[in-house]
């Protein structure tokens, strides 16, 4: 019982900790972050496809498969984000005004 009300502290906590940390960062910093966190999730997907490999029953099977899903939706949503703020950053397209003179008249 103390064993699972410890993680179930570490747990909140490491949210709460992880939830004040991520909400201070400047908005000029989390492109950077969201690349490296790609990165991290692409390792997980890997480990979970490696688990995946490893399972021995059915329940260990469907456990590896689903983790394998997620962790995919979530490398993949990653890109998306990045890919989202980082079109925030671009500028906006220049519109060319074309002006044709004949004659003194302007068109």
């Amino acid at each position: 019982m103390s064993n699972g009300l410890a993680l179930l502290s570490i747990f909140v906590l490491s949210v709460f900790i992880g939830f004040e940390v991520v909400s201070k960062v400047s908005t000029t910093l989390h492109t950077p972050l969201m690349s490296g966190a790609n990165a991290i999730h692409g390792i997980i997907l890997v480990g979970a496809i490696t688990v995946t490999d490893r399972a021995n029953t059915n329940l260990e099977l469907g456990l590896g498969i689903a983790a394998v899903i997620l962790a995919t939706i979530n490398m993949v949503g990653g890109f998306v984000v990045t890919d989202r703020m980082l079109e925030m950053f671009k500028g906006k397209p220049r519109v060319k005004k074309d002006v044709e003179v004949s004659g003194g008249e302007s068109k």
